[in-house]
């Protein structure tokens, strides 16, 4: 699941990052300066890139909270063994 989600994540980091630029090069065909296109790009496309890109937002978003309850679990079982609740530490998975 981990590969899916770099995967994902980066997929999603790269599309929302080439929305930028295609923005930018659409406001710089009317004349308007580099800097400016880009400041107004980054404004504009990263809340567009969240409606534009829905789908792959959801499974990136579902692959951060898969990945923080393993997290969790895996704090919780560390926790646990610290405590002496668990007498058989080689029982836990190892991740």
């Amino acid at each position: 699941m981990a590969d899916n989600l770099r995967r994902d994540l980066a997929l999603y980091t790269l599309a929302r990052l080439a929305l930028v630029a295609l923005v930018t090069l659409v406001l710089m065909l009317f004349d308007i300066p580099l800097l400016v296109a880009l400041a107004v790009a980054i404004v504009v496309g990263f809340p567009l890139g969240l409606l534009v890109f829905r789908g792959l937002n959801r499974r990136v978003t579902a692959g951060l909270a898969a990945r923080g309850a393993e997290r969790d679990a895996h704090r919780d079982r560390l926790r646990a063994q610290l405590r002496g609740d668990d007498p058989s530490p080689d029982s836990a998975d190892e991740s």
